[in-house]
């Protein structure tokens, strides 16, 4: 059997198919099956859906379809209804019965099971996350229908490699995985490089606890991500691609080896892309799960095949990265990005966020919080408006004591802090990084000094062990801290803390203990007080600490 090879003018002919098809529908049922949704029951109610649709007779009106994580974590399994957008919250098949008769057959939305927040959606802007909760993941023709690959003809039939990459630059992107360095140059580092072969990796290693938005990007949406590749691919001259996630992420990985092996038949992928000159193939490389992993360096080691540890730069991955080539690494949520600006052009992106920080941000949004879940705003909105509109505050009507923004080498910042600019340089004056998106709530119940205990935990546990200052200072951090949480702290230990933190910032060989005792600074620097009730008192505003001590004196 000879298979077809698709040129340019079928990416049209695929998109007007599917958007006559599904146009023939008055209604759709999205049922999230993301990872968060699964273990909730999400695969059973599609299949209950599917067989209310038949019983009910409406099969011929309403399409029901599986989709990725809508954002709504808290309220899974999430259903929605198009047209309209009707959000359904903690779907059970009794309640799927309902919406069925009473919504499809009837016309009358079910408002006692919508979900509550309006807020949530409404302060947002959708640009990463637009195809959440919209399309299958598993249907590249899904994809295709909101416009996908459009962007990668464009490319292909009016603009040269050095264009797109002017049309990177205008946009002000900046790398989404932490460092927020601009993509324009990047790019430009490897594109002028006559070497080759070059090679692109796109970052799909999450190692922060409580962060999940990469995760839920490439169970949602993974075309976006590979049109993401092929752009990049077109522009810095490479042929090659890499996806680096770890194994742990089996639904993303499943999704993932679907949509590489759609596009290939297809013509998307492979040589002689959609009838050119360009030849470009993606493959999935898995990691074991490392927080370290994430590390650039760290990352070109593992997809060779060795061990993820950090290597001393320069020299820099785009002059010396797999294999000794040019590499482009970039995080999955920066490639996203770059077919939305491509078909919408730079300026247009450049004018969302502020003039150095340009775009939207995907963070998640976890901890002591009433509305948890994955969102995505505009770059410098306030800390403020996160927490308590779209999050909507603390449960129980508790007190913030502080966010921590970044992950676990973050930053905890304080209450007064909460009119702070989410950005590159305004987190970075307060102490904070961005980071992997993470922020997590931490309510006035929480001791500040046994939270920075657990961060350091956790970056000890994740330490490869290659340089001394995070092998040796940050375990000598931790014993500090627990010493002050016991009651056995003394008052040198403040300024010893401080001291340590600094030295391990400084001279340690890659980012995770570089920003490893951000935590600790920054709680030496906002709640300082608590320190010292702790030290000179014996007290815990939270009533944790002290435990230990108290057993032996009894005993």
């Amino acid at each position: 059997m000879r298979v077809k090879k698709f040129i340019l003018a079928d990416i049209q002919k695929i998109a007007e198919t599917e958007v006559d098809f599904q146009r023939a529908y008055k209604y759709r049922i999205n049922v999230c099956c993301s990872s968060g949704c699964i273990p909730l029951g999400a695969l059973n109610l599609l299949k209950t859906f599917e067989k209310l649709i038949k019983e009910q007779d409406v099969a011929e009106e309403c399409l029901v379809a599986r989709t990725g994580c809508v954002g709504t974590c808290s309220a899974g399994p999430v259903v929605v209804v198009e047209s309209g957008g009707y959000i359904y919250q903690n779907v059970t098949p009794e309640k799927a019965k309902k919406i069925v008769i009473d919504h499809i057959v009837l016309g009358l939305p079910v408002k006692s099971l919508l979900y509550e927040s309006k807020v949530f959606l409404k302060k947002q802007h959708r640009l990463v996350l637009r195809n959440a909760g919209k399309i299958d993941p598993y249907r590249i023709e899904d994809y295709i229908a909101t416009g996908g690959y459009s962007a990668l003809v464009k490319c292909l039939t009016r603009k040269s490699p050095q264009e797109v990459i002017d049309e990177i630059r205008i946009s002000g992107l900046r790398g989404r995985g932490g460092a927020g360095f601009p993509t324009a140059r990047k790019w430009s580092f490897v594109a002028r490089d006559h070497r080759s072969p070059k090679y692109i990796i796109a970052n799909l290693d999450e190692g922060d606890p409580g962060v999940f938005a990469n995760r839920t990007l490439a169970e949602a949406d993974p075309h976006a991500l590979i049109e993401g590749l092929l752009i990049a691919g077109y522009a810095i001259g490479a042929e090659k691609a890499f996806i680096y996630t770890r194994a742990e992420y089996p639904l993303a990985i499943d999704i993932l080896e679907k949509a590489i092996k759609k596009s290939e038949e297809l013509n998307i992928l492979g040589k002689n892309v959609l009838g050119t000159t360009l030849n470009f193939d993606v493959e999935l490389r898995l990691g074991a799960g490392a927080f370290v992993a994430g590390e650039e360096t760290a990352i070109i080691a593992s997809v060779e095949g060795r061990r993820a540890m950090p290597r001393p730069r320069p020299p820099y991955p785009a002059t010396s990265g797999l294999w000794g080539k040019p590499t482009v690494i970039q995080n999955v949520e920066t490639l996203a990005n770059i077919p939305l600006i491509i078909q919408n052009g730079g300026t247009w992106f450049s004018k969302i966020g502020t003039p150095k920080c340009t775009g939207t941000k995907c963070f998640s949004l976890t901890g002591k919080i009433n509305n948890p879940g994955l969102i995505e705003v505009p770059m410098g909105i306030p800390l403020r408006e996160v927490i308590f509109d779209i999050g909507r505050g603390i449960p129980d009507n508790r007190k913030l004591k502080a966010a921590l923004i970044g992950g676990p080498s973050g930053g905890c910042l304080p209450d007064i802090l909460l009119d702070s600019s989410i950005d590159y340089e305004s987190l970075e004056t307060v102490g904070a990084i961005m980071g992997s998106g993470g922020i997590v709530v931490i309510d006035d119940q929480s001791c500040i000094i046994d939270t920075a205990k657990f961060f350091i935990d956790f970056c000890v546990s994740e330490s490869c062990g290659k340089c001394t200052p995070c092998r040796v200072g940050l375990l000598k951090i931790k014993e500090i801290l627990e010493k002050i949480i016991q009651g056995n702290g003394r008052i040198e230990d403040v300024e010893l803390l401080s001291k340590l933190s600094t030295f391990i910032s400084e001279t340690s060989l890659c980012g995770l203990g570089q920003t490893a005792p951000n935590p600790v600074l920054t709680t030496l620097r906002y709640f300082k007080k608590e320190y010292l009730e702790h030290l000179y008192e014996n007290f815990c505003t939270a009533n944790k600490c002290f435990k230990k001590k108290e057993i032996l004196r009894i005993g």
